[in-house]
């Protein structure tokens, strides 16, 4: 291998990423932008559930079961309806999603220490929000229940011991709060990582192609292995210093630290890299426009997203489509940066996924250098 002949080629690469300010403004503002945006807009955390009460009782107790609701934080209950087809209407038409039907004899039931029912509707179109507000209002008629029952023994005269049989103590480890922007924001670090990379080298023989310059590329002396190592040392330095800003980002603005070694996970961000770079450049030798490339770039991350675990849990996935995903090299890099920013943990634990992604990286890149001799032949 020549190293003057790569310094050509680098040197060239770097005076065509000059002359195409675009490119440099996706390498650096796009990042900005996606992690603000989806660092707010992806979140798993539902609360302020917009709720239609009817109160067919219009009594203080049923005052006090509504602002039990409101209390939770989940449930706002400013919308009343006076009967039971404006509160489909409501729902129907996404006002609500929730709708809590408390009976006429509300009051009357409690008073004479009988079971009353009330009827909650969820609107099931959101599975999330549909199981917050099913889980919240089991917890919330429970608790209801029990401090009526408490208060009517105690106007009785009536001293009974209800201390509960089973005394739940719980910690939560790694994420005390279980606050969901501390599990999105080292997934968007990834995600936006691959993306931006994997789009700059995508377009960088394509780009050569439509300028009419790639045939003087084929007639030098360069090897297939040079091409590509020097165009994709310029992009390794621009994809590092994308990594800096927003894992600084992540930690200063989001308030998401790191709790293990940032020199390891600098490391293991170099090696993903140089697999997304890596995939890139091979979109770059099959794509013959920058149109196809474009296209052939968002069909493998819409994949990324979806089934790396970004957005859903693997476990749930059947199994076929978990296997797809194991060809995803942001599926173990996902674990890496969940293990080392939220649990602190190092490679003694994570080396499965390490080595399965210098596995990728060295495949892809190979892979690349195969097809660019093909084409260069």
């Amino acid at each position: 291998m020549n190293l003057q002949r790569m310094k050509s080629v680098v040197r060239k690469e770097i005076i065509q990423i000059k002359r195409d300010p675009p490119s440099l403004v996706m390498a650096f503002i796009v990042p900005l932008i996606m992690l603000l945006i989806f660092g707010y807009a992806v979140t798993t955390d539902v609360d302020h559930i917009t709720t239609a009460v009817l109160d067919n009782s219009k009594s203080l107790e049923s005052r006090q079961l509504v602002n039990s609701f409101k209390n939770t934080g989940y449930f706002d209950t400013d919308v009343y309806v006076d009967n039971f087809r404006e509160m489909t209407y409501f729902i129907d038409n996404g006002k609500a999603s929730v709708g809590i039907i408390i009976p006429p004899d509300y009051a009357k039931k409690l008073h004479r220490n009988e079971t009353v029912q009330i009827q909650l509707i969820v609107d099931g179109s959101d599975p999330l929000v549909a199981r917050t507000a099913l889980s919240t209002a089991q917890v919330v008629a429970q608790f209801e229940s029990f401090d009526i029952k408490a208060k009517t023994l105690q106007q009785a005269g009536i001293n009974v011991n209800l201390k509960p049989t089973l005394d739940l103590r719980y910690r939560v480890w790694y994420n005390p709060n279980m606050e969901s922007m501390k599990f999105n924001i080292p997934g968007l670090i990834g995600l936006i990582m691959q993306n931006i990379t994997m789009l700059l080298t995508a377009f960088a023989l394509v780009r050569e192609r439509e300028r009419g310059t790639f045939e003087q590329l084929i007639i030098t002396p360069v090897k297939p292995s040079e091409l590509i190592i020097g165009k994709l040392i310029p992009y390794i330095f621009i994809a590092f210093i994308d990594v800096m800003i927003i894992l600084g980002f992540g930690v200063f603005w989001f308030k998401v630290p790191v709790n293990g070694s940032v020199l390891q996970l600098l490391g293991l961000s170099f090696i993903f890299l140089m697999g997304a770079l890596g995939l890139g450049m091979f979109v770059s030798t099959v794509a013959k426009t920058q149109l196809q490339a474009m296209q052939v770039g968002f069909m493998i991350i819409l994949p990324s997203v979806l089934l790396s675990g970004f957005m859903f849990p693997r476990e749930s996935m059947p199994k076929i489509i978990q296997a797809i995903g194991l060809g995803i090299p942001l599926t173990y890099f996902l674990r890496i940066l969940r293990g080392i920013i939220l649990k602190g943990i190092g490679v003694p634990y994570l080396w499965k996924d390490v080595l399965l992604l210098t596995l990728f990286a060295v495949g892809i890149l190979s892979l690349s250098v195969f097809r660019m001799k093909k084409r260069l032949d």
